[in-house]
């Protein structure tokens, strides 16, 4: 029991750590812009060394993407605990619908217009984003007991990932999941013959 101790302290140590150079360099991108911020500020302002804060993240960018991996989880979970007769489109849909409604509360609102505001940073939630491809191929792979992938995995994980990042874009983002979920679905062919886009 006394050697869980030390291990629970350092636990906690490192994780108050973490939370400090999240809510300054939270602080310091709402106030002053992500480019205006260096690492050796969010640092000061954390009372740590510019090395501790890259000990926690592996780049500035990372300091506004700290929940990747529960994004990671909360994804593919969408998709693999959806309800029995619920289709893998409607899983998503659903999914991308609350996390858009999440980032209309404080400050989640703000850092959604500090990285819409800054390339490097959508730059970077793309590279992000799309590095949930694999996992929810493998996903779908095993739900339909497929030995490898067919394409139209390949293609659909592809396409309903792009809707996340394009509605996050727009003024208008639950129509935009909405929309991208009814093309994915309905494909191009319900469009009538005679329009041309």
């Amino acid at each position: 029991m006394v050697d869980s101790v030390p291990v629970g302290r350092r636990e906690r140590k490192k994780a108050a750590t973490r939370t400090a150079i999240l809510d300054a360099a939270t602080a310091l991108f709402l106030d002053r812009g992500f480019d205006a911020v260096t690492v050796r500020e969010i640092a000061d302002k954390a009372d740590v060394t510019p090395k501790t804060v890259f000990t926690h993240f592996p780049r500035k960018e990372a300091l506004v993407f700290s929940d990747e991996d529960e994004r990671h989880e909360r994804l593919i979970a969408a998709v693999r605990d959806r309800a029995p007769g619920t289709s893998v489109s409607d899983a998503l849909k659903a999914h991308y619908l609350a996390e858009i409604a999440a980032l209309t509360t404080e400050p989640q609102s703000q850092i959604l217009a500090l990285m819409n505001g800054t390339p490097s940073l959508i730059d970077y939630a793309e590279k992000m984003w799309l590095r949930h491809e694999d996992a929810l191929i493998a996903t779908l792979t095993e739900e339909f007991g497929l030995d490898e992938p067919s394409d139209e995995i390949r293609f659909y994980v592809r396409f309903a990932l792009q809707i996340q990042l394009m509605a996050a874009r727009e003024a208008d983002p639950e129509s935009s999941v909405v929309a991208g979920f009814r093309f994915l679905d309905q494909g191009w062919a319900h469009h009538s013959e005679g329009r041309r886009y």
